[in-house]
């Protein structure tokens, strides 16, 4: 496993966070930016959050001090539909608190398991 800061979003201050039918994460940045956390299906593959710890509305208002992120593919066994996993973990914070994301990820292991970014 490695950490991957996302260096887009540290010291962004972030006027909403939403989760979106825990298919993508939206941050609306105060500077107009949107920062997008999705996946882009293809075919045979399943993303989607599957948990967050902690409370969003603690990345609002406060500089964004943390935005990290660290993921693991998996072999899933005993399983009727898919061949391997993916969680996919991202942590952020700000003084007022911290919130981790956690994705989920599986494929026949042919498609993407992995969450897509962007910020415009």
């Amino acid at each position: 496993m490695e950490v991957r800061v996302i260096n887009e979003l540290i010291g962004q201050v972030a006027k909403t966070v939403t989760n979106a039918h825990d298919l993508e994460l939206i941050f609306d940045l105060e500077n107009g930016q949107t920062a997008r956390f999705y996946h882009e299906q293809d075919c045979c593959e399943s993303v989607s959050i599957e948990e967050i710890h902690g409370d969003l509305n603690d990345l609002v208002g406060q500089e964004i001090t943390q935005a990290e992120f660290v993921y693991e593919r998996v072999n899933v066994e005993n399983s009727w539909a898919y061949d391997t996993a993916t969680w996919t973990f991202y942590k952020f914070a700000t003084n007022r608190g911290s919130v981790t994301v956690r994705w989920y990820g599986t494929s026949n292991g042919y498609y993407s398991e992995s969450v897509d970014f962007e910020i415009n």
